[in-house]
């Protein structure tokens, strides 16, 4: 696996939620002057590959949600760079930036990709191609007002499986990114660790979306992003390994917090 530097990613359909507040309660600014600042991090839902690899080249954030190409500023603080996105497991995430912006609106944040973007399966590396993301950027829909010195800490949730997509029987590899993002104050997470030191997903329902989780080469996990609630969590091992699945119910998420649910035996 490569190191991890910063990273990133935006998408063309998600959730903002609630943001994380670190200052004081009692600042009474205007919400249209000053500056706030903008953390986004990110964080890998599984998929059956050995590598994704993108290419980062920037960032850029917008105050306004309409779809025009004026107005776009260049965030700082952010690395190019070529990341593998299926690193971000076992509740590993990584920063994409951190950034101090003028407070208002945050309506849309916009990845820019560089050319040198595949795919790896079976030790076989494919291009993989993003022609969208190179034209006009992958946009992350926020829509968040912003107030002065207040810092936001969002979290994308980048799911592989469904965001890569093999065209046919081409051998080529297209990128169709599906992602949600949460905001920590709004939500809160849940973690453990299975005995069996095997690919296992873990899974939780979250209304209509499964959220999903591989655990690392330690056999930990960490699902990110759940909102307060009362949940079953699953455990599953490839079909191939014959182990059964196990479900952990009556699981407890308090926004803001970790759930542990311990070590695991499949």
């Amino acid at each position: 696996m490569k190191s991890l530097k910063k990273i990133l990613f935006g998408c063309f359909a998600l959730t903002a939620l609630v943001f994380t507040q670190s200052c004081d309660d009692d600042n009474d600014n205007d919400s249209t002057s000053g500056t706030s600042r903008v953390r986004i991090s990110m964080t890998d839902a599984p998929g059956d590959y050995d590598e994704v690899n993108i290419e980062v080249i920037g960032v850029r954030y917008k105050t306004t949600t309409d779809t025009g190409e004026e107005g776009w500023i260049d965030l700082d603080g952010v690395e190019p760079g070529v990341y593998n996105l299926l690193d971000l497991t076992g509740g590993v995430t990584a920063a994409l930036a951190d950034d101090e912006i003028p407070s208002g609106n945050l309506g849309q944040i916009r990845l820019i990709l560089g050319d040198d973007n595949t795919v790896v399966k079976d030790g076989v590396t494919y291009p993989l191609n993003t022609p969208s993301a190179q034209q006009s950027g992958l946009k992350l829909k926020i829509d968040q007002e912003l107030d002065p010195d207040v810092t936001y800490n969002f979290l994308v949730d980048f799911d592989v499986h469904n965001s890569v997509v093999m065209a046919g029987n081409s051998g080529n590899y297209n990128l169709h990114p599906v992602l949600r993002v949460t905001a920590e104050a709004a939500s809160g997470s849940i973690a453990g660790s299975v005995t069996n030191l095997v690919p296992i997903t873990a899974s939780v329902q979250v209304g209509d979306t499964t959220v999903t989780a591989d655990t690392n080469d330690a056999g930990e996990f960490v699902l990110h992003g759940i909102p307060a609630g009362t949940y079953t969590v699953t455990l599953t091992a490839d079909p191939s390994l014959s182990l059964p699945p196990v479900t952990i119910e009556n699981v407890v998420v308090v926004n803001g917090d970790v759930t542990q649910v311990g070590e695991i035996t499949l």
